[in-house]
């Protein structure tokens, strides 16, 4: 494998990245620092570490050698799935972690990434000619791990992959008559969703739709999120300051609610900047989509790109009461190993499209 020359790098897509994961690190490290848990920035950092292992490496590699392991690796994923539902680690009620001793894994955060490389290898093949047993075979494609996740039980993974899959058959350009299916599919599939949640889970939707019927009950921690972000005004009350999160009023502030930790320390204005690199570095993903040499290079990065806002959009909807609570990290910010390095081999893949892209253009200009 011969090493990438720095000029053929996208720095700016590296750059987006290195920012919001310094800003997750000093969060994590001001927010954990009082209670004495401040080993959970330094272990970040950590994984950091293997994470830009996992990039530099992806994105030395040919993107385009991944449609010949996506299959392999999707099934590789649904093994780990299933080693979560026979003898997986249980926390807080939900069984999706594998216990590998110092490193607690969480597979579905390793399909959300392998779903998307599948559909795209698919996508890149058919797109514009969709037939429906190809549409089929996509539906069964992300409603196995789905499942798998949903008896977890793992909502918000689940509508994760859901959504970044219809974001992708969107840019695929489906016949009005398959849009026509999915929507019957849908119709049909969320009462008996519905019906098969878990009481805590139906608590968090009644929630969403009226958190202060129980303020210190199910809609506790949505409450404390609001009121974090308050606290924050414009210019916030500084790093390492703030009420909800420095005295644990606001739970999980290192995971799922790291947003409005950012809010309550850096105010409107710091909070806003988070926004806006996050905006940027999705902009960036699809830019590189349209960029890119070939149709499977293309349906990554918009899959990719779409992963991130798809995340990006659930996690500060729920911070900000805007949807429910489903545990949804923010990427390169929330704390958390596994979820850190499936995001830093996205970026790996997206940066080897990127390289390609440039490499492409220049022999062009030189032949």
């Amino acid at each position: 494998m011969r090493l990438v020359p720095a000029r053929s790098i996208d720095w700016y897509l590296i750059g987006l990245v290195l920012l919001l994961v310094a800003i997750g690190v000093a969060t994590i490290y001001t927010v954990t620092l009082a209670r004495g848990e401040s080993h959970l920035a330094w272990g970040q950092l950590g994984f950091l570490g293997i994470g830009a292992l996992v990039t530099a490496w992806l994105m030395q590699a040919d993107y385009r050698r991944l449609g010949a392991w996506a299959y392999l690796l999707y099934l590789g994923g649904l093994g780990l799935l299933g080693l979560v539902a026979t003898s997986g680690t249980t926390v807080f009620g939900a069984t999706r972690w594998l216990d590998l001793g110092p490193f607690q894994l969480q597979p579905s955060e390793l399909m959300k990434l392998l779903v998307v490389l599948v559909v795209a290898r698919v996508l890149a093949r058919d797109a514009g000619t969709l037939r429906f047993r190809t549409l089929l075979f996509l539906l069964m494609v992300v409603a196995v791990p789905v499942l798998l996740v949903l008896n977890q039980p793992d909502l918000g993974t689940a509508g994760v992959l859901i959504l970044t899959t219809l974001l992708l058959l969107a840019v695929a350009k489906l016949p009005r008559g398959h849009w026509l299916f999915l929507s019957a599919i849908t119709l049909v599939s969320l009462p008996v969703v519905y019906f098969r949640l878990e009481p805590y889970q139906l608590e968090r939707i009644q929630t969403f739709l009226s958190p202060q019927a129980d303020p210190y009950g199910a809609g506790y921690n949505v409450l404390q999120s609001l009121i974090a972000v308050g606290n924050g005004g414009l210019f916030g009350q500084g790093i390492g300051q703030g009420s909800q999160s420095q005295l644990d009023f606001l739970p999980v502030v290192h995971t799922d609610f790291i947003f409005a930790g950012i809010a309550e320390a850096t105010g409107f204005l710091g909070s806003s900047f988070v926004i806006l690199i996050f905006a940027l570095l999705i902009a960036r993903a699809f830019w590189i989509a349209r960029s890119a040499p070939d149709r499977f290079g293309l349906m990554i990065a918009m899959g990719l790109g779409s992963l991130w806002l798809v995340q990006f959009a659930i996690n500060v909807g729920m911070n900000l009461g805007l949807a429910p609570v489903t545990g949804i990290p923010l990427p390169f910010v929330s704390h958390g190993g596994t979820a850190l390095i499936t995001n830093c081999a996205a970026l790996g893949v997206l940066e080897s499209i990127a390289i390609r892209t440039r490499e492409g253009s220049r022999m062009r200009r030189l032949a």
